[in-house]
C-alpha cells in the first residue's frame, strides 16, 4: 500500500484537480498511482513532468525506443510500478512480448540496434564516469544520432525521477501484470 494517503482523485481542487484533468486527456480517462501522488503533493513536479514527456514524445527517438529505456532504467531502479507501466506501454507501442522480457532481463531482443540501446543504457546505469570512446562509437554506429544521446539521457532522467519516487512512496501497482 502506498505511504502517502492520496484524497480521492474527484476531490481535487485548484492546480491539483487542473493537473489531473491534463492527465485524463492523456491516460485514457484515468489518473494513474503515480500521478494521483504526484499531482497531489507537488501538481508544479507534475506539469513539469509531462511538459518534459510531451518533449521527448516529440523528439526524435521512437516511442519504441522510449518505452525501452524507461522499461530498463526501471528494472535497474527496481521499481514495480514502473516496470508494469512501461512493459505494458512498450506493448501498446508495438515492442514485442518476446523484446520486453529481454530488455527486463538484460537479454538479446531480436533486434540489434535496440541491442544496442539496452547495451548503452545499461552501461550509463551501472558505471560512472565519462564513457569509454569504444561505447560511444558503439551507440553511433548503431544509428543514433548526437540529438538522441541528448533525448536518450533525457528519457533516462524522467525514468529516474519517477522510479526514485515510487520507490519511495511504495506507490501501488495499477498496471496489468509483466506478462
Amino acid at each position: 500500500m502506498s505511504r502517502i494517503a492520496i484524497p480521492a482523485i474527484e476531490s481535487a481542487t485548484g492546480a491539483t484537480a487542473d493537473i489531473y484533468a491534463q492527465v485524463k486527456k492523456i491516460a485514457g480517462g484515468r489518473v494513474p498511482n503515480t500521478y494521483a501522488a504526484l499531482g497531489h503533493l507537488a501538481p508544479a513536479s507534475l506539469a513539469s513532468l509531462l511538459n518534459a514527456q510531451g518533449a521527448l514524445a516529440s523528439g526524435s527517438l521512437s516511442q519504441q525506443d522510449l518505452q525501452t529505456i524507461k522499461l530498463l532504467v526501471s528494472v535497474k531502479a527496481g521499481c514495480d510500478v514502473c516496470v508494469a507501466a512501461h512493459s505494458f506501454v512498450g506493448k501498446m507501442v508495438g515492442l514485442p512480448v518476446d523484446a520486453l522480457r529481454g530488455i527486463r532481463a538484460g537479454q538479446a531482443t531480436g533486434d540489434a540496434k535496440r541491442n544496442a540501446l539496452v547495451r548503452f543504457v545499461s552501461h550509463l546505469q551501472t558505471t560512472s564516469g565519462t564513457i569509454s570512446q569504444d561505447e560511444f562509437t558503439a551507440i553511433r554506429e548503431a544509428g543514433y544520432t548526437d540529438t538522441q544521446l541528448a533525448e536518450i539521457s533525457f528519457a533516462i532522467a524522467l525514468a529516474i525521477f519517477t522510479s526514485t519516487f515510487n520507490r519511495i512512496n511504495g506507490t501501488d501497482v495499477d498496471f496489468p501484470a509483466v506478462e
